[in-house]
């Protein structure tokens, strides 16, 4: 009896001893499964450097079309940069052009004003109208003048066929002068700027 108790712990203690060694392998077995899966991906990979030193070895094309390759990129990447810098200087310009538009006409109407004060200031000391009205005149061409250097010019108006893109009709009526449709009196003088209507005259058109 005691016998048999004593050969069941035995038995028992065989066991446990097989099942950690059972274990074991396992482990053992799935470590030498990560192994063999590393070395086949570090394999693959030097094998495939070799495949690509090789096939430039062998096919000098592929040497050339790959420099190429890196020739055109860097001259886009260049060609790029120019291009941005070139926008960001011209934005540049743009914005300083915006900011002193009106430079160039205000050189050229300040001789004017500076007239226009001494006209006035004449005008207080004498009583002479006809040199007064010469020295108005005078400043009113110096004026228009300026206005023309810069772009700036009346819209034809009297005389002229009534156009709507430059002309405002305000009133109409018949004339014995001119035929219908042509402005008889002028009440308001308009302007272009270049090829750009700053504003219609103001005009009385035959009927």
């Amino acid at each position: 009896m005691g016998n048999c108790t004593q050969d069941h712990f035995t038995h028992r203690e065989d066991y446990e001893h097989w099942g950690e060694l059972v274990l074991t392998n396992k482990d053992n077995e799935q470590l030498l499964d990560d192994l063999d899966l590393e070395e086949v991906i570090e394999t693959e990979a030097i094998e495939k450097q070799e495949q690509v030193a090789n096939e430039e070895v062998i096919n000098p094309e592929l040497v050339a079309e790959r420099a190429r390759y890196e020739e055109l990129l860097q001259r886009n990447l260049r060609l790029q940069a120019d291009y941005d810098n070139f926008r960001r200087r011209t934005q540049k310009e743009k914005e300083e052009m915006a900011k002193f538009a009106a430079s160039s006409l205000l050189e050229k109407l300040l001789p004017v004003i500076d007239n226009l004060e001494r006209a006035i200031d004449s005008a207080k000391q004498t009583d002479n109208v006809e040199m007064l009205t010469q020295g108005v005149e005078m400043v009113y061409r110096q004026m228009m003048d300026a206005l023309k250097a810069e772009g700036a010019v009346p819209i034809e108006a009297v005389g002229a066929p009534f156009d709507p893109h430059f002309h405002q009709a305000v009133m109409q009526e018949p004339s014995d002068q001119y035929e219908s449709g042509i402005i008889m009196e002028e009440f308001q003088k308009g302007y272009m700027l270049k090829d750009k209507v700053i504003r219609p005259s103001m005009v009385k058109v035959t009927t």
